[in-house]
């Protein structure tokens, strides 16, 4: 079983993935509650981005996470159904925009290997909820690969990216998820395979990168 205090891994420099296709929708009502869940950023929103946070809910369903939004006690940007659930093998929940902090770490905690130290994580942050008791709950196979997919999805996009952490590595004292029973080196691996993965479709390889493009053609964005 994993040490979940010592759960992290650096995504490399080079072989970021172009496989960037993410099955989400907003979880239903969940915008009404963004004002008194999240933040704005106090670091760029897309340049500031340095670590995705990967936790397990302590409970049984979506719901039953996002009822913490809807009271205004903490927030995540994506959550991850459960296989007791409908959508589990079909989607991931949408559940507070990129652009804003959601409340996932508290304030004053870090760990001097994820961003230097730094605290205020939800700042600089991504935050990922799987749906699990972590109690004697495995993950589903899905769970682990699709929330593989979400970092995959963030390191697409987002180009400071760098560590892939647990929320017990950062807060020790006071959380252990997402657990012993997560498969983390199981899930390091499907994260950097996408380094190596499939061709690009050729809609997309027949485009001129964007390096290579000659200027001034259109004035739209001056």
């Amino acid at each position: 079983m994993g040490n979940p205090q010592a759960y992290q891994f650096d995504l490399p420099a080079t072989g970021r993935p172009q496989d960037v296709a993410l099955p989400e929708f907003w979880y239903p009502g969940i915008q009404a509650f963004w004002e008194r869940s999240t933040s704005s950023r106090i670091f760029d929103a897309i340049l500031g981005v340095r670590a995705i946070v990967i936790h397990a809910t302590a409970g049984s369903s979506s719901a039953g996470a996002v009822s913490v939004m809807r009271d205004g006690k903490a927030s995540f940007h994506w959550l991850v159904p459960d296989e007791n659930e409908p959508q589990h093998g079909q989607l991931v929940w949408a559940c507070a925009p990129e652009a804003r902090a959601a409340w996932h770490v508290r304030n004053a905690v870090g760990h001097p290997q994820v961003n230097g130290g730094t605290t205020r994580v939800n700042h600089w942050s991504l935050g990922v909820e799987v749906v699990n008791t972590q109690a004697g709950d495995p993950f589903s196979a899905w769970q682990v690969a699709i929330t593989a997919n979400i970092v995959r999805y963030c390191w697409a996009k987002y180009p400071n990216l760098r560590h892939v952490v647990s929320h017990a590595r950062l807060d020790p004292a006071r959380r252990s998820d997402p657990g012993t029973a997560f498969p983390w080196e199981s899930f390091r691996q499907q994260v950097l395979d996408a380094a190596t993965s499939g061709a690009l479709p050729p809609s997309v390889a027949h485009a001129a990168d964007a390096a290579s493009v000659s200027g001034g053609e259109h004035a739209c964005c001056q």
